[in-house]
C-alpha cells in the first residue's frame, strides 16, 4: 500500500513539472508587436468607397487623449423623404427609380429610359413636404432650387428636377395651363429662329418639327397662358436628361420625358402655375 502511495505521489510531482515546463516555455515567444496599440489601429482602419471617384479610401485613425468625448454617432437625412439616409459612402440605388425611370412606350413612340444614377437624386420625382398656401393642383415652379412642385392636400407635392432658361429668357409670374398636349409639334418662335438660323427648317412656314423622341418639347408640353393670351412659354419633357438642373433653355422649364408624363396625367384642366 505505501507502495502504491509513494508512486502515486511520483506520478503528480511528474505531471506538476511537465505542466511548469509548458507554462514556462510561453515566456519564451517573442512580442511580434501584434499587440501594439497604435499599429493595430493602423492595420485595421476601415476602407470606404469613394462614389464620385470610384477610388477606396483609408480613413486615417485619429488618436483621442484620454480626456477626449466621443461624438455620438448621427443619422441624418439627405434627400428630404424617408426612402434613403447617408450609408457610409455606398453608391444609393433604388429599385423604384428603376421603374420610374425605365424605358416607356407611349402611343407610336418609345421613351429611352434614363441613366439615372448619373443624375442627382435631389432632381428625381418624389413626394415632398410643401406647406403652401396655394390650393392643391397648382404648380409651383422655383427657378432658383430647380425645382417643379406641384401642390397636393395635407401639406405635400410632388417635387420633379427641373431645367430652366438661360439669364434673360426665363418668364415669370403667375398664369394658366390654358391646354395640354401629347407628343407636341415644336415650331419654334421667329425671335429664336432670328438668334439661330439653323432651325429656320423648323420655322412656323415650314410647319415646325414633327413630334417625337428627338423634338426639343419631348413626350409632353403644358401651354402657360396670361390674362387669355400665349406667353410662348411652355412646361415640356426633353430629349436632353444632361439638361435637367441647368440653365440652358430659351425660357422654357424642361423636364425628363418620364416626369413629364406623370406631370401632365397629374395636372387638372386651367390648373394655375406660379413661376418664381
Amino acid at each position: 500500500m505505501a507502495e502504491l502511495v509513494a508512486s502515486s505521489c511520483r506520478l503528480r510531482v511528474a505531471a506538476g513539472l511537465v505542466l511548469a515546463s509548458a507554462l514556462g516555455s510561453c515566456s519564451i515567444i517573442p512580442d511580434t508587436g501584434s499587440m501594439d496599440v497604435d499599429r493595430f489601429r493602423a492595420q485595421t482602419a476601415p476602407v470606404y468607397y469613394d462614389p464620385a471617384t470610384g477610388e477606396m479610401i483609408q480613413v486615417r485613425p485619429v488618436v483621442a487623449g484620454p480626456n477626449a468625448v466621443q461624438p455620438i454617432p448621427q443619422v441624418r437625412d439627405i434627400y428630404e423623404n424617408t426612402l434613403y439616409n447617408q450609408t457610409f459612402g455606398l453608391p444609393v440605388s433604388n429599385p423604384v427609380h428603376g421603374s420610374m425611370y425605365g424605358q416607356l412606350a407611349d402611343d407610336d413612340f418609345t421613351v429611352p429610359s434614363i441613366p439615372y444614377n448619373q443624375i442627382d437624386s435631389r432632381l428625381l420625382r418624389q413626394e415632398v413636404d410643401y406647406p403652401s398656401a396655394e390650393r392643391p393642383g397648382t404648380i409651383v415652379v422655383d427657378t432658383k432650387a430647380r425645382y417643379l412642385y406641384l401642390v397636393q392636400p395635407k401639406g405635400k407635392a410632388m417635387r420633379y428636377g427641373v431645367g430652366i432658361g438661360r439669364e434673360g429668357f426665363a418668364w415669370s409670374g403667375r398664369g394658366v395651363i390654358q391646354w395640354k398636349q401629347k407628343w407636341p409639334r415644336w415650331t419654334p418662335p421667329a425671335e429664336m429662329v432670328s438668334r439661330d438660323p439653323a432651325i429656320k427648317p423648323f420655322a412656323a412656314e415650314n410647319g415646325g418639327m414633327n413630334p417625337g423622341p428627338n423634338n426639343p418639347l419631348g413626350a409632353r408640353a403644358l401651354y402657360i397662358y396670361q390674362n387669355g393670351k400665349d406667353t410662348l412659354y411652355r412646361v415640356h419633357g426633353t430629349p436632353d436628361w444632361q439638361s435637367i438642373g441647368k440653365e440652358t433653355s430659351s425660357g422654357c422649364v424642361r423636364l425628363l420625358n418620364q416626369d413629364v408624363i406623370d406631370l401632365y396625367n397629374r395636372v387638372p384642366a386651367r390648373a394655375e402655375i406660379v413661376v418664381l
